[in-house]
């Protein structure tokens, strides 16, 4: 659950600044992403873990209403996850989370024959605060399961680096970092960090980066393609509405350069309302660009 505060400024150490409005979310970077596919009408289904609090009980009644099947969220003994989202007046943001029971998943918890008849399994980080459990669970089921496989790893699975992360990067048909999060991993810039996950057996490597856009490779062709759009007015959850609409364009056949145009143009109606989800287009109001 995103708890989002939009400030004055984003403090530094031994700063302070002020809040101007608060607002509650559901949230969750592949729940995210699984809203984003499902209204562009992407059949999606969601795994992961909340507590048995009243924001769990919110958080799966908001991607059933979305059309998200949560028949893989499991509801354990405790409390849900939830997410400190600071935003500036730029729309740029700093996030402090707290896993809660997300960061338990077991292998044991997944019903692998229910995934079987999926096109494509999403991964995205855990935590991992106190037990590296929910990790070692995405290791075996990338085992357990021939489905291709797209991991967007985020900062806290970048900063494990390429040799923690290589089961995992050997079965991706698609990889999704960002631009920092391809130097932490790789140790370097666009070209030679794509290259080296190509090596490693992505089989397609996409990096967002910010403003600047987006670059695309699968080891024989590159794409870069610009940003859709001005920064617009919250960027929380605008990668999460990239992978969205890049998976969406890959899963109908589009080649690598329609694919991140169109996960740019997924971000930029993300960017345009306040959290991860309000702003996410419906394939109507995607095809209108």
């Amino acid at each position: 659950m995103d708890r989002i505060l939009f400030v004055n400024k984003i403090p530094g150490r031994d700063d302070e600044g002020y809040v101007n409005s608060v607002e509650l979310r559901p949230g969750g970077s592949s729940p995210n992403t699984a809203v984003g596919l499902s209204r562009l009408g992407i059949e999606s289904h969601c795994i992961g873990g909340v507590g048995n609090d009243p924001e769990g009980s919110a958080m799966i009644e908001a991607l059933g209403k979305e059309g998200v099947c949560t028949d893989g969220i499991i509801v354990k003994e405790g409390r849900s996850g939830t997410a400190l989202v600071i935003v500036d007046p730029d729309g740029l943001r700093s996030i402090l989370i707290d896993p809660g029971v997300n960061d338990s998943i077991e292998i044991e918890d997944i019903d692998i024959a229910h995934l079987e008849s999926s096109d494509l399994l999403h991964l995205t980080s855990f935590i991992c605060r106190n037990t590296d459990t929910s990790f070692r669970t995405q290791l075996s089921l990338v085992e357990k399961t021939d489905l291709p496989v797209s991991l967007d790893p985020g900062q806290l699975y970048a900063e494990r680096g390429i040799q923690s992360l290589s089961p995992v990067i050997a079965r991706c048909k698609i990889f999704m970092p960002n631009e920092a999060e391809l130097q932490l991993i790789t140790g370097k810039t666009i070209e030679g960090g794509a290259k080296k996950l190509i090596d490693s057996g992505a089989e397609i490597v996409v990096v967002k980066r910010g403003m600047k856009g987006s670059y695309v490779t699968d080891g024989k062709r590159e794409v870069e393609v610009p940003v859709y759009g001005e920064r617009g007015l919250d960027t929380t959850g605008a990668g999460d509405a990239y992978n969205a609409g890049f998976i969406y364009g890959m899963l109908n056949g589009f080649d690598l350069g329609q694919s991140c145009e169109t996960g740019a143009r997924v971000a930029w109606f993300s960017v345009q309302k306040p959290g991860a989800r309000d702003g996410l287009p419906s394939l109507g109001e995607l095809l209108s660009l």
